[in-house]
């Protein structure tokens, strides 16, 4: 296990609830404060404050589809903390937009959402980050490097996602912006990580396992199960505090088995 700085800022996006709420906790009991960002949903931003090991937590609300409010967002937290040396971008959505059966207008709609939210905006947050990381004078060891970004993809880059197809889209490319800046931010010493899960009980999730598809969804599962949340966030929580260097640029896949890729 590497070292790590005593006390450490990460921004979690889309931390009220599920994956988010898993990782910000999972980082506050490891000693990091934690910038809790939800876009709307403060009463369940509030309760995953709550759950926080520790008291120097704080919450931020924004739109990241805007860019303006995800540059905001950036300014906020640093102005709060004085510098974030971990950022996980975890906010996304999934909206079905069937190619058969969805209208023109719907479909345009979609693939607009999608992509501002679940990639522009954490292309807008890495951008931030990399350059406020590579410039810091804060280092935690040659090992840990000056800054870390870990963001939350999908079993979906690589199986497709037949009904929400800019999903699938979305986290495809985060794969490869993923890759790209752990190329261009090694030398800086800032590491890139990218987690692709499958199905995860979150919220969102338990409706489509419970349903009448969940018999399909749990067929595909080797373990017999799907993913926790808790699962999730311990494998967040190590690329943004113990990964060695050399795993910068790294997909991880956490789909118990359920889909293996060469």
């Amino acid at each position: 296990m590497t070292s790590e700085p005593q006390i450490l800022t990460a921004l979690v996006t889309g931390a009220s609830r599920g994956i988010g709420r898993a990782v910000a906790c999972s980082l506050a009991r490891r000693g990091a404060r934690v910038a809790i960002h939800y876009q709307a949903n403060a009463g369940a931003a509030r309760d995953t404050l709550a759950a926080l090991t520790g008291t120097s937590h704080a919450l931020f609300a924004a739109d990241l589809a805007d860019p303006a409010a995800a540059a905001r967002l950036w300014n906020a937290v640093v102005g709060k903390f004085g510098r974030i040396d971990v950022l996980v971008n975890n906010a996304a959505i999934y909206e079905l937009h069937p190619p058969l059966s969805t209208g023109y207008p719907a479909w345009q709609a979609a693939w607009d959402r999608t992509i501002s939210t679940n990639l522009l905006a954490p292309a807008n947050l890495s951008l931030l980050a990399a350059q406020a990381m590579a410039a810091g004078t804060e280092s935690h060891g040659a090992e840990w490097g000056r800054g870390r970004i870990v963001n939350i993809s999908s079993r979906g880059a690589f199986r497709g996602e037949p009904d929400a197809p800019a999903y699938g889209a979305s986290k495809a490319a985060l794969n490869s912006m993923s890759q790209s800046l752990a190329k261009a931010l090694a030398p800086q010493g800032v590491y890139v990580f990218a987690l692709a899960p499958g199905w995860v009980s979150t919220d969102m999730a338990t409706a489509h396992i419970t349903g009448p598809g969940g018999a399909e969804v749990l067929a595909q599962q080797p373990l017999g199960r799907v993913a926790t949340p808790e699962e999730i966030a311990a494998a967040a929580t190590f690329c943004a505090l113990d990964a060695p260097a050399v795993m910068t640029g790294g997909i991880i896949d956490l789909n118990g088995a359920s889909y293996l890729r060469s």
